[in-house]
């Protein structure tokens, strides 16, 4: 496990003084340190556990237990599909293989490059439009293989 650096150890002390002493705050200030950080580091869940007087073990199991929270930095783009039933039965399989296989990383994995995280996600609420996927935070619907190529291009480095 890599240690914090100045900076991240500063954002993880200042959320932390921040919502402590909320009630129940262990979700909020790990929602706290990924939207500030991209990811919650492992290196947090000790400075997390003292301050809320809780074991590393149940900090590390919330962490982990939620698709949501990121254990290492995020790509530059984050790429969403949804695995949830309506998309699933509109192809959504299909397409999670084609993406896997374009980016060359599975599900919770970041591109070599750094430019593409690939997260699956359970229901963006566009069923209607299925197989939905949604990039930096961007919905799409009735996505195909062709389609998430053209996304994906948008968002690539000039070769």
């Amino acid at each position: 496990m890599e240690a914090l650096t100045a900076s991240q150890r500063e954002t993880v002390r200042r959320i932390l003084t921040r919502m402590r002493d909320r009630p129940g705050p262990l979700l909020e200030i790990l929602h706290g340190i990924q939207d500030h950080l991209g990811f919650v580091p492992g290196a947090a869940v000790p400075l997390i556990a003292a301050e809320l007087n809780l074991s590393r073990a149940e900090v590390h199991g919330v962490v982990t237990f939620y698709h949501h929270f990121r254990h290492t930095p995020p790509g530059r783009h984050i790429v969403q599909i949804c695995r949830a039933e309506s998309c699933q039965s509109m192809g959504a399989e299909g397409l999670a293989e084609h993406a896997m296989r374009r980016l060359g990383v599975e599900f919770q994995e970041t591109t070599a490059d750094g430019a593409f995280s690939l997260h699956p996600v359970y229901c963006l609420g566009n069923c209607a439009c299925s197989p939905a996927v949604m990039i930096d935070g961007e919905l799409y619907g009735r996505v195909t293989p062709a389609r998430l190529d053209e996304l994906l291009a948008q968002r690539e480095p000039s070769k």
